[in-house]
């Protein structure tokens, strides 16, 4: 009995903490259909903003500035090699049977001949990098995006991407390297890595959008748009109510276009820091180019 008493004050306070969370995203609510929780993703936005103005991005400038291009080109290439193996397996359960085989097929030469994917020969040989993860995955088959939202640290996301992402970080090969020490500083070098990426894009954007959380959005939701349908949805001007309920019904749509372009009409720079160093968690999501298909370096 006392041990049953014991407990229920936690019980309790776990489950008014639960309360007080979800009636400050209510009274966070906005109208805004896209953003129904803008002045909570706003907040959001500032503190990652905060942590990339004091760590990353000083961080990422240094090693631009210091680190030879060749071994920064080596090191993206690495982990993009890592990266493809999931991207792989997300197209294969899409039903992209010719791209999931290519992107292994990329795994496999550079990772061999490419000295452990240090150089990606793949790309030379003709075989295009894309950029896949299990919340483009879960929106292939129709499961809607649901709000937009703004996570600590690792940036813009959606309800459903969320969801996905603890797939996408249980399916990272590096997750699972040893010791730990090694994996950690491989982590840190990678997020650094990506964020030097898109060092100039972002700088590019403080300088030049009004206001830098609606560009963030707006940019980010657009782009996944175009990663989930692979472009398919930006070819014809369609509300979201009146689009087919996923990319098979899409493609059945426009089964008179003989070509099918790139995803999005124009490339999207790295929407926030925060969004770069999410992409080097789970692999490129969160702020990589417009397009599913991205060169390699």
């Amino acid at each position: 009995m006392m041990q049953a008493a014991n407990k229920r004050p936690s019980s309790w306070r776990s489950i008014a903490l639960v309360a007080v969370a979800v009636s400050t995203l209510s009274a966070c609510a906005t109208n805004n259909p896209r953003d129904p929780l803008e002045p909570f993703n706003r907040t959001m936005f500032k503190f990652n903003d905060a942590v990339d103005q004091a760590a990353l991005k000083p961080a990422a400038t240094v090693y631009k500035r210091a680190t030879p291009s060749f071994v920064q080109t080596g090191v993206n290439n690495f982990f993009g090699n890592l990266a493809d193996v999931w991207t792989g397996l997300n197209n294969l359960m899409q039903g992209k049977g010719e791209a999931g085989m290519s992107d292994l097929t990329r795994v496999s030469l550079n990772s061999t001949f490419g000295l452990l994917g240090l150089l990606d020969i793949a790309s030379e040989a003709g075989l295009k990098k894309h950029n896949e993860d299990f919340g483009q995955t879960l929106g292939y088959w129709g499961v809607p995006s649901g709000p937009y939202v703004m996570l600590p640290i690792l940036g813009p996301s959606t309800v459903r991407d969320t969801a996905g992402l603890p797939v996408d970080i249980a399916a990272d090969p590096w997750g699972y390297t040893t010791p730990v020490s090694s994996r950690n500083v491989g982590t840190a070098l990678r997020v650094v890595d990506q964020r030097a990426t898109y060092l100039d894009a972002t700088n590019l954007m403080e300088e030049a959008a009004l206001d830098r959380y609606e560009f963030v959005r707006d940019s980010y939701l657009q782009r996944r748009k175009g990663q989930v349908f692979d472009g398919e949805s930006s070819r014809k001007n369609m509300n979201d109510k009146d689009a087919p309920a996923d990319a098979k019904s899409i493609k059945a749509a426009y089964a008179d276009d003989p070509a099918l372009p790139a995803a999005a009409a124009a490339a999207t720079p790295a929407a926030t820091p925060a969004d770069a160093a999410a992409a080097t968690t789970v692999t490129p999501p969160a702020a990589a180019p417009v397009s599913s298909e991205t060169p390699a370096k």
